[in-house]
């Protein structure tokens, strides 16, 4: 997208999956990147292909760390959250630990990564968190993730609305299951993945360039009266 070219987008959870690719993508359009993981290995591998694009290594569930590894960031035109774990358990044999690692993953670090980028972004910004349709539907096994999910959305309605009057907008993307290599690997049987697919009218799972063009949507001018807005990528599942 033209209107992308020499923005500066921050994007977090780039060691893989949606995050490494959206990066790839961005990079391609012209955007000056800064990608975020706490995987150094991943983002030197990202450099490598892609000399242009910065890279800050941190763990997100660190609040302290994070906020000094984004001190120093350059105004920014963009912000992708996308930073996220899946802990897919029976509510009953979820641990204390599955529980706080998918909160300080999945909304924590929101909260702090935004609040740390803050004062950097521009007038006229956008905000694009990275959610799920678990957010609000349930599926077995997903109690936390769903749970965390689901103030993901909330936080991205209440910064829509403190953020307006700077114009910068706040939406999120609410995607099913999407294939990267970990949703290719835990959707691969048919026993599992049959019962989704057959639920979604489209009869497929969402594509990594589902996920990157919804992204790069709300990321440009394009969607420059969508605020506060949760875009459902299901393929209509939840109109069946």
């Amino acid at each position: 997208m033209a209107d992308l070219k020499d923005k500066t987008i921050l994007v977090t959870g780039c060691g893989h999956g949606i995050g490494n690719e959206l990066c790839k993508h961005l990079s391609k359009l012209g955007v000056k990147v800064i990608a975020v993981s706490k995987s150094l290995e991943a983002l030197k591998a990202l450099q490598t292909e892609f000399p242009k694009i910065d890279i800050i290594q941190v763990d997100l569930k660190n609040w302290n760390e994070t906020k000094k590894s984004l001190a120093s960031v350059p105004p920014l035109d963009g912000l992708v959250n996308n930073a996220g774990v899946a802990v897919i358990k029976p509510f009953t044999e979820l641990t204390e630990e599955d529980f706080d690692c998918t909160f300080n993953v999945n909304i924590k670090a929101i909260f702090c990564v935004t609040q740390a980028v803050a004062e950097k972004l521009k007038y006229g910004s956008s905000i694009v968190n990275v959610s799920s349709l678990a957010s609000s539907r349930a599926f077995a096994g997903h109690a936390a993730y769903g749970a965390s999910k689901a103030a993901v959305d909330s936080l991205t309605k209440a910064l829509a609305l403190e953020f307006g009057p700077r114009k910068i907008r706040v939406n999120s993307v609410n995607p099913t299951v999407i294939l990267t290599k970990m949703g290719i690997e835990n959707w691969s049987d048919p026993r599992k993945s049959g019962p989704l697919i057959n639920h979604i009218p489209l009869t497929r799972l969402g594509e990594v360039s589902d996920a990157i063009d919804s992204i790069v949507y709300l990321l440009g001018s394009q969607s420059s009266f969508v605020n506060g807005h949760h875009l459902l990528l299901e393929g209509g599942y939840s109109v069946s």
